[in-house]
């Protein structure tokens, strides 16, 4: 029996252009043109100020670790316990949460402000994923 798949996003128009970022290894956010607040989620207007004029931009890819929780249940499909599910606070403001890599998921290795960077995993040929590992150098 073949085991079961991680969940896949849903790109919609709105979010179509931060998938298709991830699928060229870009991390691509949204800055409002009227009050330049940078904003994750993706969405049509800004969450501040609530402007329509809006614009997508290629982020550093850097960030640091926020927060995490260590799951050790075997509960999603897709996941091989143990693994963080963390909250990264990218360099340009935004908070999201992701996934660690190339990094034990022991409290001793996953440190609080840690540097990470950005790197991409493909699930198929439509949907890629940011992830973070840590920051080298």
């Amino acid at each position: 029996m073949a085991e079961p798949q991680r969940a896949r996003p849903k790109p919609t128009p709105e979010t179509q252009h931060f998938w298709d970022g991830a699928k060229a290894g870009e991390l691509r956010l949204q800055r409002c043109d009227a009050c330049a607040h940078v904003y994750f989620p993706p969405r049509p207007f800004c969450p501040s100020c609530a402007s329509r004029k809006v614009s997508v931009f290629k982020a550093s890819g850097k960030g640091f670790l926020y927060s995490y929780v260590i799951n050790h249940r075997p509960a999603a499909p897709g996941f091989t316990p143990p693994y963080a599910i963390a909250v990264v606070e990218l360099a340009e403001g935004p908070r999201m949460m992701s996934n660690i890599i190339d990094c034990p998921q022991t409290p001793e290795a996953l440190q609080l402000d840690m540097k990470l960077e950005v790197a991409f995993e493909a699930l198929d040929d439509k949907i890629t994923l940011p992830v973070f590992r840590p920051a080298k150098g």
